[in-house]
């Protein structure tokens, strides 16, 4: 029985017992298609989060994609294309329900406005990383992420604590909106600036933000309260983070941390200039594309210049995934690069191991699987640090959006056995229904982008996207529910290729053999990934748990 959402009315959240399709696996897909536009952005639109990332091409291909998902057979594939079904074929029952291709345009026509005109004429829809795939779940998604960035800058440069640290960031979209209860969670007094009211209104509503100041003297009194009391908090601005950064630093206020997360990858449907309301930037991205993306991008050169001086007076400055740097570099800064990528400064050792953005969401709908799972996840590792902090910070910090769901950083051979674990909970009847894994695309071999994921790669290998595809047919081959391909869209046009899985936990012996091939499978060849580019530490992993890997020379 769907459950009523209050900030979506139109968009129910999927749950109960009862089977609408032929079975568990199809019902799991579908219920993830509704529960990605359940905790989207603007659903009416199709759209999830980060502007443009879209659940389907259109409604006529949501509306195909669900009565195919209804009456589809075990022993066949859907075909997707761009967020278009186009064919249902009869494949086997141990094959994938869903392959997916979202967004990939040849090398020298992926650029923006490539995208824009064949988005325009119909052709194409950019998934994002978990959008199109249908594995988004919220802002919790991204927050683990989030926290473990700032906890390993308090280990770097504050002693391991943030308690008394001022961070400051922008961007309190899908996304971004992760960053004040990760900071809050982290100890520190944060301020999050957004040029939309109701993006702040909802991350207030949620619990995310704890104020939202009337003005920036207001906002920089709280923050120094908090401070001084070295009290963890997280304050709302709402204005634009190209006067506001600027204005901080012209005042020599120097905050311990500076990152942002407005959409700055987009520079028509997403970034905001300074000086312009919502209302023009909407009308200039029907009349004055070019003209938007002009203002965008001087905007973002003022932006990246104040970081750029926080980080000149001390400030611990990074970019947060969203090409911010990118743009200010093609407007003339020409140093934007100065500031370091986070995946580089702080999360590669992980990565190097397969440990990464893993996660599983409660079909039933049921709360109570979460717990139990969480319950599970600290009995099997209790002494992985990093797992048992987050659950204990996420069961009391953590609001479920949509369908219960988790994310925990789970490295090679664990996903595995906890997915195997849960499938049996599945089976006994522990819980009240199936409940389905996956991860986000940001991950260890999952991911090719030479400005985020894959910078500075010991030997060069940046931008090589034979791993992500190699991903997605090695878990076509290890019998996936869900494999996605997919490619940047707008902003991200040209920059990057991951790689997405989806495996349901049905509590059936084939659920079993599908979870621990495909997992196992994915995270395997994440640490091979690393391996090849010379990092010890996946060396080490191999050595360790035994991974297949070959070594050539």
């Amino acid at each position: 029985m769907p459950t009523p959402n209050p900030r979506h009315p139109d968009f129910p959240i999927p749950g109960g017992p009862e089977l609408r399709a032929k079975g568990w696996r199809q019902e799991a897909l579908l219920r993830l298609l509704e529960n990605v536009l359940s905790v989207g952005e603007n659903p009416d639109e199709l759209i999830v989060y980060a502007a443009l990332g879209k659940a389907a091409r259109n409604w006529a291909s949501h509306k195909a994609i669900v009565e195919t998902l209804l009456r589809m057979d075990e022993d066949q594939t859907l075909i997707i294309q761009s967020g278009k079904p186009i064919g249902l074929l009869k494949t086997h029952a141990r094959a994938p329900l869903v392959i997916m291709a979202n967004c990939n345009i040849v090398g020298q026509w992926a650029k923006a406005e490539v995208f824009y005109e064949l988005e325009k004429k119909g052709l194409i829809c950019w998934g994002g990383l978990t959008a199109g795939a249908w594995q988004y779940i919220g802002s919790q998604g991204v927050i683990q992420g989030t926290y473990e960035i700032f906890m390993r800058i308090a280990e770097n440069r504050f002693g391991g604590d943030l308690a008394g640290r001022f961070i400051l960031t922008a961007g309190l979209g899908g996304m971004g909106g992760a960053q004040p209860l990760a900071g809050r969670m982290a100890g520190a007094a944060i301020l999050c600036v957004d040029i939309d009211a109701d993006r702040a209104q909802k991350r207030q509503e949620i619990g995310y933000l704890e104020a939202i100041a009337p003005d920036l003297d207001t906002a920089l009194a709280m923050i120094d309260k908090a401070v001084a009391e070295k009290r963890a908090t997280s304050i709302g601005l709402v204005g634009n983070a190209a006067e506001i950064y600027p204005e901080i630093a012209r005042r020599g206020i120097v905050p311990d941390i500076v990152t942002d997360q407005t959409s700055a990858h987009d520079l028509v449907y997403g970034y905001v200039p300074k000086g312009m309301s919502l209302d023009e930037v909407k009308r200039l991205r029907v009349e004055g594309p070019g003209q938007l993306m002009a203002a965008s991008q001087a905007s973002i050169v003022d932006h990246v210049r104040a970081m750029l001086a926080f980080q000149q007076a001390g400030s611990e400055v990074f970019d947060n995934g969203n090409l911010i740097r990118t743009h200010a570099r093609a407007g003339g800064v020409e140093n934007a690069f100065d500031i370091k990528i986070f995946t580089e400064a702080y999360l590669r050792p992980l990565f190097a191991r397969a440990i990464g953005p893993f996660r599983w969401m409660a079909l039933s709908g049921d709360p109570q699987d979460i717990a139990k799972i969480d319950d599970k996840l600290l009995e099997m590792f209790p002494d992985n640090k990093i797992v048992t902090n987050w659950i204990a910070l996420a069961r009391q910090h953590v609001p479920f959006e949509g369908l219960p769901a988790r994310i925990a950083w789970l490295g090679h051979g664990e996903r595995t056995a906890l997915a195997r674990a849960v499938n049996a909970m599945v089976a006994d009847g522990t819980l009240a229904g199936p409940v389905a894994f996956s991860r986000d695309h940001l991950d260890a071999g999952a991911m090719a982008h030479p400005n985020i994921m894959t910078e500075n790669m010991k030997d060069g290998s940046d931008a090589i996207a034979d791993w992500p595809l190699l991903d997605a047919m090695l878990l076509c081959s290890s019998m996936a529910d869900l494999v996605v391909v997919h490619s940047g869209g707008g902003g991200y046009a040209g920059y990057m290729t991951s790689a997405g899985v989806t495996v349901i936990a049905d509590g059936t012996p084939g659920g079993d053999e599908r979870l621990e091939l495909s997992l196992t499978n994915d995270t395997a060849l994440g640490v091979m990934r690393y391996a090849d580019a010379g990092y010890e530490e996946s060396l080490d992993e191999i050595a360790i748990k035994e991974i297949g890997h070959i070594a050539v020379g």
